[in-house]
């Protein structure tokens, strides 16, 4: 089901990248290979991880799938509150969340209002959707402007939203709603997304429907092309 709903998606949405899926669970799902990247010492505030941020898994996950544990996800605070893994008052003496606010680029008022996983998972798994061993709870997917233009028009009302952009994972899951976002410099930093791409998170028991009313968008653009190609013609 999964190979097939991923194969759908790529050929209406013509993504920059393969969708991705996201698991959350309790422990590491048998026969999954953690992810085995070396630990850098920690910063003097106590941080680590893996890999910068937990959006970075996203690059990753396009590749192979793997799970990664709580402690993975340790140098980027807003991440593990974003993904359940810490509350802010566990994270609000780090250094990067100091800064962030010192900078203006948050305020404390817009803090409640971030979208947060709220079971603390176990684990959390990063895969191609077309091979996850295990059913999402999260499907995510890079867009370009005319990917989003597509699923704008397929989702009338589109939600989209903006910093932080790994806050989308949790709206999609928390509140089965799919999410759109424009990107935020902290993401786009730490993951080299290129400057022309969005993210969308789409809740895995939604994407049949989302697939759906995604191939009757794209046949009627491309209908809609190939009508204005041809008009086009006579200034040519």
């Amino acid at each position: 089901m999964w190979t097939t709903l991923a194969e759908a998606l790529q050929s209406s949405l013509h993504p920059s990248a393969p969708p991705i899926a996201i698991t959350f669970s309790d422990a590491s799902p048998p026969g999954v290979d953690p992810f085995d990247a070396p630990m850098p010492p920690p910063t003097p505030d106590g941080r680590t991880g893996r890999v910068p941020a937990g959006c970075v898994f996203w690059m990753e996950g396009t590749e192979r799938t793997f799970t990664t544990a709580p402690e993975d996800h340790g140098n980027c605070s807003v991440g593990r509150m974003t993904h359940g893994l810490a509350t802010m008052e566990e994270v609000s003496g780090r250094a990067d969340i100091a800064a962030l606010l010192d900078s203006g680029w948050i305020t404390e008022d817009m803090i409640p209002d971030i979208p947060v996983v709220r079971d603390r998972p176990g684990a959390i798994t990063y895969g191609p959707l077309a091979d996850t061993p295990i059913d999402p709870d999260v499907v995510l997917v890079r867009l370009s402007a005319k990917s989003l233009m597509v699923l704008s028009d397929a989702l009338p009302g589109l939600r989209v939203e903006g910093k932080p952009q790994c806050h989308i994972v949790a709206a999609a899951k928390e509140q089965d709603e799919v999410v759109a976002s424009v990107g935020c410099m902290l993401s786009r930093t730490r993951t080299g997304m290129s400057s022309g791409e969005v993210t969308c998170a789409i809740p895995a028991d939604r994407l049949g429907e989302v697939v759906e009313r995604l191939e009757v968008t794209a046949r009627a653009d491309a209908a809609v092309a190939s009508y204005a190609a041809e008009d086009a013609a006579r200034f040519r």
